[in-house]
């Protein structure tokens, strides 16, 4: 469809249209989630993903939805300085908004937010491409985007204290990896509110031990799927490849 279309969508609150079948739209929305014209990718794509998700238009589909935005993740990974960078950042801000709402209502099963989780943390370390603003291009800010994502994740109520230090290492070896780049468009910040919960262990005390697990949480932390491959880093140390 055209650009037209989805400005029109726009224009009425972001009601989901009825003249397509849902999926279509999707397809369609995540297929802009890559476009290189930011008044198409951040200004009409992200918004209606995101509304969309808020509103619970996909509450019955979260999982599945999900999964298609953490596919985007591994879209061009690897490469640095084309277009590719707007897909993965796109797609992991779409992502953690799926993760929010199941923040909010626990409609997906623990271990498909770790999963989740896991697929964010995979390709955070991995991404190559740290430019922020790109002109012509507007933001990709895939570390930024990266890092609220994690934040949220931190939120959820299937994370106890094991999968927390988990994200710290993440945002530690984050930060050292970022090579001769300057962090100069807010990611410090960023990177540092994931780490800011009260909930978060303390290096030193009996915190760090796990805690005690709520009925929600899976039995099993750090020895099956998909947090296994995680653990205490022992610096430096290589990322294993992902599924």
């Amino acid at each position: 469809m055209s650009e037209a279309y989805w400005r029109e969508v726009h224009s009425t609150g972001l009601a989901v249209p009825t003249d397509r079948p849902l999926g279509d739209l999707t397809i369609e929305l995540t297929r802009m989630l890559g476009d290189p014209d930011p008044d198409v990718r951040s200004g009409l794509a992200v918004p209606a993903l995101s509304t969309w998700i808020q509103r619970g238009v996909y509450d019955d589909l979260l999982g599945g939805l999900g999964d298609g935005m953490a596919a985007g993740l591994v879209v061009g990974l690897g490469d640095s300085g084309n277009n590719g960078v707007f897909r993965r950042a796109s797609s992991v801000e779409a992502l953690a908004q799926c993760i929010a709402r199941d923040n909010a209502r626990s409609l997906v099963r623990a271990e498909k937010v770790l999963e989740w989780g896991d697929r964010i943390a995979t390709w955070l370390l991995r991404e190559r491409d740290l430019r922020a603003f790109v002109p012509e291009r507007g933001w990709a800010h895939a570390v930024a985007r990266g890092a609220d994502a994690l934040g949220t994740l931190a939120a959820s109520e299937h994370l106890g204290k094991p999968e927390l230090t988990v994200i710290l290492d993440v945002v530690a070896d984050r930060v050292l990896a970022r090579g001769d780049t300057i962090y100069a468009h807010g990611e410090p910040d960023r990177l540092a509110a994931p780490t800011g919960s009260s909930g978060w262990p303390v290096a030193g005390s009996s915190s760090t031990a796990a805690a005690p697990r709520s009925p929600t949480r899976p039995s099993r932390v750090f020895t099956g799927p998909p947090w296994k491959r995680w653990r205490p880093p022992r610096r430096p140390r290589s990322l294993r490849a992902p599924r």
